[in-house]
């Protein structure tokens, strides 16, 4: 199985976070793309702030690696207008992809015409400029009922809105930044990864945080899963275990 072609190698640690330096935090994702670019990962899953410079980088290289970024990212509770700024300087910049995260707490609060207006407008956006989107709904969050109900609404409402295009629209499992307690995963299970590829119709499903081995990036597949979304993804395809965090 050429698990590679599923992969988005993802960086996205801000250097706060790291403890490194912007140049140093930089060098980092040049490196992740030159490991995508040699290796035939599908992506690089990078902060907006980089996106500019790593398609600079890409291009340099005549590489066929997508760019992607996230939006609203981490907690997802930004505007339905902040999002779209971010969206459009990202695709201003160059990214391929952008991975919204989902005003998942607006939802769990019932007002889902603010969250029915919000994936409509993030969504019309990436597919009227030809980009990718994925929407983040963090299993973590949710309880299986709410796992279900949520990915059925993405499904539901994409397609009635944009029939055709679904396969250019990925309902996604997690941030991998979301602060669980107990030890409880804060990436895709294999439980939560089956509930929303129950419930998905014809949107595909990106299983992301937690998938650190080569046996559980081939379950995530073997289930239907049609993307990855890994800070491992050289040891993964060097059929090594991860001793990274998402």
């Amino acid at each position: 199985m050429n698990i590679a072609s599923y992969l988005d190698s993802t960086y996205l640690k801000t250097p706060a976070q790291s403890g490194l330096s912007e140049e140093e935090t930089l060098n980092i994702v040049y490196q992740l793309t030159d490991e995508a670019i040699a290796h035939h990962i599908f992506a690089v899953m990078i902060r907006p702030d980089l996106v500019a410079a790593v398609r600079k980088y890409i291009n340099q290289k005549n590489a066929t690696v997508q760019l992607g970024t996230v939006i609203g990212f981490h907690e997802g509770s930004y505007s339905t207008e902040e999002k779209l700024k971010q969206a459009q300087k990202a695709i201003q910049d160059g990214a391929d992809e952008l991975d919204f995260v989902l005003n998942y707490t607006a939802y769990q609060q019932g007002k889902l015409d603010d969250v029915q207006d919000e994936v409509i407008q993030c969504t019309a956006l990436a597919l009227d400029n030809n980009k990718i989107a994925k929407w983040i709904i963090e299993i973590a969050a949710l309880s299986n009922e709410e796992i279900a109900d949520i990915t059925k609404l993405i499904s539901q409402w994409v397609q009635n809105r944009f029939p055709g295009k679904e396969n250019n629209v990925f309902v996604k499992s997690s941030t991998g930044f979301y602060q669980t307690e107990n030890g409880k995963p804060n990436g895709a299970t294999v439980e939560g990864i089956k509930i929303m590829l129950d419930n998905a119709g014809d949107l595909p499903v990106k299983a992301a945080g937690g998938v650190r081995t080569p046996q559980e990036a081939q379950t995530m597949i073997e289930l239907g899963v049609k993307r990855i979304g890994t800070s491992s993804a050289l040891a993964l395809i060097q059929n090594k275990e991860s001793q990274n965090d998402y």
